[in-house]
């Protein structure tokens, strides 16, 4: 497995038995976890561009190469075929295979992808520019009081009460309802207040200028917003930012390439000079969002995606404003389709981690499997999860930009009762 930031990836060869174990050791793309930077400035404090170069691709691509040919001399043959499997920054360097290495794999596999990586990395970090510019540091217990009352004022949009949002931008909930609600948190009684809900509309709007022009996606109203929106108390009572420290360390060893500095204490003004710096500096770099897809088309590869709707670390809307880009790009939706299907799954957080509410993919690696030995292109993609009671709840994820439905009767729990329709917005 490739340790990397936000995730890992594998590179898998079928069509013999399973590699000695030696052999099925992976590279970790030049770094040690996913906060090993020690290779990101040289000497000069300028970027290591040719360690940026194998963490972004290289690495990914040797990988495959040399795959195959232990295969081939293992086995005096070559693989029947070759698939990838990754999420989050595994699901990056998916569609960097898939962009700048067309015929590595046959089918890929690349879920909750950190693709638009020079946009969104800076994006996460604006909850803790809101905070800081208002002044206002929200409680987890606050936040987790909006994401809830959230997805109780929205669950029945898609006509079931099951404790998740189908369609999370059918979802206009405003955290001002909140107002003057008071709650125990942490042993003590606080009051939500105006402030707190101006930051939290700011937070699920997203990243502007400020002139007021929209940068970037915020995260999806669902999401879980205490991971982007931590704050802690100093010695002296203060609250101040506590930043998701994969985002930090980028905007200050990358983009600023300052290591100790502190993105907590950014502005909105410098937000949007770091922002476009970054686009600037490593969009070509490491990116990874090329829309022109048209050499793995070639090839004839098959992409696979599925993106939790609250995920709380990678905003969803950054993978469908690329899925619709490549859409633009090469013909229409029913054209893209025919090697490149995306999945939205509504409750699930980043690559279904630890307490997941909605049901995740239960074999995507089998649907794409499928669709490459036999042809047979997945309209949805079969989820589970356990509730709160051990109870195990199905649903079958719809094909983007289909979104789930209920069917007016039988179990909630159960896949059978649900639909997949065009959205309402």
């Amino acid at each position: 497995m490739t340790v990397t930031p936000l995730g890992a990836s594998s590179p898998t060869c079928t069509g013999g038995a399973p590699l000695p174990p030696i052999h099925r050791r992976l590279p970790d793309a030049g770094v040690s976890s996913y906060l090993d930077l020690g290779w990101a400035l040289n000497s000069k404090g300028e970027i290591n561009e040719t360690s940026l170069k194998n963490f972004a691709s290289r690495s990914e691509h040797e990988a495959a190469v040399v795959a195959k040919q232990i295969v081939n001399g293992v086995y005096r043959r070559p693989a029947s075929y070759s698939y990838f499997n990754g999420c989050s920054t595994g699901g990056r360097q998916g569609y960097a295979e898939a962009q700048d290495h067309p015929g590595d794999y046959d089918g890929i596999l690349a879920d909750a992808p950190g693709i638009n990586w020079d946009e969104f990395e800076v994006a996460t970090v604006w909850p803790q520019v809101v905070m800081n510019e208002e002044h206002t540091y929200p409680t987890k217990c606050e936040l987790t009081l909006a994401t809830r009352s959230a997805v109780k004022a929205c669950d029945n949009l898609d006509g079931a009460a099951d404790d998740t949002i189908g369609d999370p931008a059918t979802c206009d909930y405003d955290p001002r309802r909140l107002i003057g609600t008071t709650l125990e948190c942490e042993g003590e009684q606080v009051t939500f207040t105006t402030a707190d809900a101006a930051v939290i509309r700011k937070i699920w709007d997203g990243p502007r200028t400020t002139s007021g022009k929209k940068l970037w996606y915020g995260p999806t109203v669902g999401a879980d917003l205490t991971a982007l929106a931590d704050s802690k108390t100093d010695d002296d009572g203060t609250s101040v930012g506590a930043p998701f420290l994969v985002p930090a360390e980028w905007v200050s060893t990358f983009v600023k390439k300052q290591p100790s500095y502190d993105v907590s204490t950014a502005g909105y003004s410098e937000f949007q000079k770091l922002f476009r710096q970054s686009q600037t500096e490593f969009g070509d770099l490491i990116g990874s969002d090329d829309p022109d897809l048209s050499g793995f088309r070639k090839s004839g590869g098959k992409l696979l995606t599925w993106h939790g709707q609250a995920d709380q670390l990678i905003p969803t809307q950054g993978t469908v404003d690329y899925r619709e880009r490549v859409e633009k790009k090469l013909g229409g939706a029913q054209r893209v389709d025919r090697f490149y299907r995306l999945f939205l799954a509504p409750g699930v957080n980043h690559c279904a981690g630890p307490g997941n509410t909605g049901p995740a993919p239960a074999d995507a690696l089998g649907a794409l499997t499928k669709w490459v030995e036999q042809g047979k292109a997945p309209q949805t993609l079969s989820a589970s999860v356990k509730d709160a009671s051990g109870k195990t709840v199905t649903r079958d994820l719809c094909l983007y930009p289909r979104v789930p439905q209920y069917k007016g009767d039988g179990a909630v729990a159960d896949a059978s009762s649900f639909r997949c329709v065009r959205p309402h917005h």
